[in-house]
């Protein structure tokens, strides 16, 4: 009994230090969610602080030991304006490069920290330049549009969105079944290829260059492909490694059909239709001929300003010069057909007194015997005086209209027929022989028209010829004083 009794206290001892331990550690709370951020924050804010700690942002990581690899990787979000004018593109894009710190390894609970644009000026980041850009933009709106992330192992990401205006040389000889490549160009502004190299984040999907599926819609032209290059560019200071995105475009026709093509056609069309107008309408013919003559004249002005001011001759060039040729051609060959159509039989074969004859003969003076011009043609004159006056002192001149009659023979018209005289009209004139007749002290000379030319021709069957026209002649006047 006496053993059993300290045994027994043992026990009760024991059972109440169980007890309350348990109750202890029951009532124990766990720590919250927001004191766990504030301790994530405060680790990696210390982890942050370590790092920078000592660090030099002004030598690249690696210095004196090896080259610094950058991956380079672009993803376009959209391309145009390309500029015909001015030979430069616009284009839109994300601009991602990575490369490894080893300064910048840590070691935490998290293998990635996402950081803001803040922080990439605290640490060494590639001196990258676009080599063709002409003007370049990092959007800001509504902060700077960069992103830059810290993998454990000390590799970092740096991506920005940029718009570049960069030079794109064409050749427009084929203008506009023209196709170029425009190249985007880029490396290290100061560190040789043996300090940085760049490199295309070669993945199976894109090989470094990606363009959105909305990214490619151009108003004059087709995005037929894209490719990327590496190279070097060797300067007075050192080799450069530089790389290039190639964007292959093919010029979009429809516009030009439309406004060159389509035109050109149909005006070298509407200059053919003169041939089809009586060849005697001669104010509709020439409106024909200048009008198309004029319209190509300004749509090659107008294709010519889409274009830069070169040296050479384009393809668009080549046709409207050739349109511009059957539209000039077209005028002149108007121009030759009214010069002989003047000087054309105007009978068209019509009246027997005429038929069969020599025309052009008829235009030359009369011969004499056989054939020969061996004496002058003898012209009879009369004038019949229908009014005179007036009379001007001033001017020293006086007004007066006659009918002027004029006889002579042209053994070449006569004819045998029941009758003895032909009255013809003012439309014979032109086909025969007629004298030049001038008027010598006259200063003016007009024919009456009114209705028709007051003109007369009556031919004789034995070939004498009667010639009376009206007309209105100012001469000059002979004035002296002779005293009384």
């Amino acid at each position: 009994m006496a053993l059993k009794m300290p045994m027994l206290k043992t026990l009760l001892v024991f059972y109440l230090f169980l007890n309350l331990d348990f109750r202890c550690g029951f009532l124990q709370k766990p720590p919250s969610s927001e004191e766990k951020t504030e301790d994530n924050i405060t680790m990696y804010t210390r982890i942050l602080d370590g790092l920078l700690e000592g660090y030099d942002k002004r030598l690249r990581p690696g210095f004196g030991e090896w080259t610094t690899v950058v991956n380079t990787d672009i993803l376009v979000t959209s391309i145009g304006p390309v500029s015909d004018t001015q030979m430069e593109y616009t284009i839109d894009v994300f601009f991602r490069q990575s490369w490894n710190d080893e300064r910048l390894q840590f070691e935490g609970p998290i293998r990635s920290l996402s950081l803001n644009n803040m922080m990439a000026g605290k640490i060494w980041t590639p001196d990258t330049y676009f080599h063709n850009s002409k003007k370049s933009v990092v959007h800001n709106t509504t902060t700077p549009n960069k992103l830059l992330r810290l993998e454990s192992d000390g590799t970092l990401l740096y991506t920005m969105r940029l718009t570049i205006s960069a030079d794109c040389p064409m050749q427009l000889y084929n203008f506009p079944m023209d196709e170029h490549t425009c190249s985007l160009k880029f490396g290290s502004y100061a560190y040789t290829s043996e300090e940085i190299t760049y490199v295309w984040l070669d993945t199976n999907a894109t090989n470094g260059l990606d363009v959105a599926e909305d990214g490619s819609r151009l108003t004059q032209y087709y995005l037929t492909g894209f490719e990327t290059h590496s190279g070097s560019c060797s300067t007075s200071v050192g080799n450069f490694t530089v790389l290039t995105a190639d964007f292959h475009l093919k010029r979009k026709l429809g516009y030009f059909l439309t406004q060159t093509y389509l035109p050109c056609i149909m005006t070298v069309i509407l200059s053919q239709v003169s041939f089809w107008v009586n060849r005697e309408s001669v104010p509709a013919r020439t409106v024909f001929g200048v009008t198309t003559v004029l319209t190509m004249t300004t749509l090659s002005i107008s294709a010519r300003n889409m274009l830069p001011k070169v040296s050479y001759a384009t393809s668009m060039d080549w046709f409207i010069a050739v349109c511009h040729g059957f539209v000039f051609s077209a005028l002149i060959e108007f121009a030759i057909v009214n010069y002989f159509t003047k000087r054309s039989w105007a009978w068209d074969g019509q009246g027997d007194a005429g038929r069969n004859r020599n025309m052009a003969a008829l235009t030359q003076r009369p011969p004499g015997r056989d054939g020969v011009a061996v004496r002058p043609t003898v012209i009879d004159v009369d004038i019949y005086v229908n009014s005179i006056g007036p009379v001007s002192s001033i001017n020293m001149e006086y007004q007066i209209d006659i009918f002027f009659a004029q006889t002579w023979t042209d053994s070449r018209l006569r004819f045998n027929s029941t009758m003895k005289i032909l009255t013809l009209n003012s439309n014979m004139v032109g086909l025969i022989w007629i004298p030049d007749t001038i008027f010598r002290n006259s200063k003016t000379a007009e024919a009456h028209w009114i209705t028709t030319p007051n003109q007369l021709l009556r031919i004789w069957n034995d070939g004498k010829i009667l010639y009376t026209l009206r007309r209105d002649a100012g001469g000059a006047l002979a004035v002296g004083d002779r005293g009384p």
